[in-house]
């Protein structure tokens, strides 16, 4: 999706709506997800989201220096989210417990995962059962497909952290599953990180 998001942000930039519209359809369930469970309001999250791609539509002209979109609509998002919050007097807690709770990625597809309905359960009851943080980072990176650096930028954590709380992750879930499943044995991926 990289070199497609730079089309498409070549597309803005010269003004054509369709370009914006796909980058909108890409993003938008995503962006309001994770504003919502910052937030803790649909209406809210809905206006933030609908008001980043206004005011990217407006500025269209500087869209080519973001140097990476997708990094550049989640972090617009945290800000705008934490920006309301401050504005309207309540503190800015950075729990990822609460973040988590309501983030329920839209992006997942137990097709694509090549998973029966019954395992895609298993492993979103044992991605449920994760400390916060790691169930954030997971959810973001498989589930909303973002590279490692891209989660670091967002969340103001180090690469590192992400590497381990991932590895935590990876961990649990195929603990939990060959609980489940007796005999079958699940063996991690090796580093399929993506940098």
């Amino acid at each position: 999706m990289t070199a497609n998001l730079r089309l498409i942000q070549q597309g803005i930039c010269n003004g054509y709506e369709n370009s914006l519209i796909e980058l909108y359809r890409h993003f938008h369930d995503r962006l309001q997800q994770f504003s919502l469970s910052i937030v803790r309001s649909g209406e809210d999250a809905e206006e933030i989201v609908e008001d980043i791609f206004v005011k990217l539509w407006a500025n269209r002209k500087q869209i080519l220096s973001i140097d990476n979109l997708s990094v550049y609509l989640y972090v617009t998002a945290k800000n705008r989210c934490y920006n309301l919050l401050v504005q309207r007097g309540r503190s800015v807690q950075y729990s990822y417990e609460d973040m988590v709770d309501d983030m329920a990625s839209p992006s997942l597809d137990p097709h694509k995962l090549l998973v029966s309905a019954e395992m895609m359960k298993r492993m979103q009851a044992a991605v449920e059962d994760l400390p916060s943080r790691c169930k954030m980072i997971f959810r973001l990176i498989r589930e909303d497909g973002l590279q490692y650096k891209e989660v670091a930028r967002i969340l103001d954590i180090s690469v590192n952290t992400i590497d381990v709380q991932m590895a935590i992750a990876t961990k649990r879930i195929c603990a939990t599953l060959e609980q489940q499943d007796g005999d079958v044995k699940f063996l991690p991926k090796s580093s399929g990180r993506k940098k």
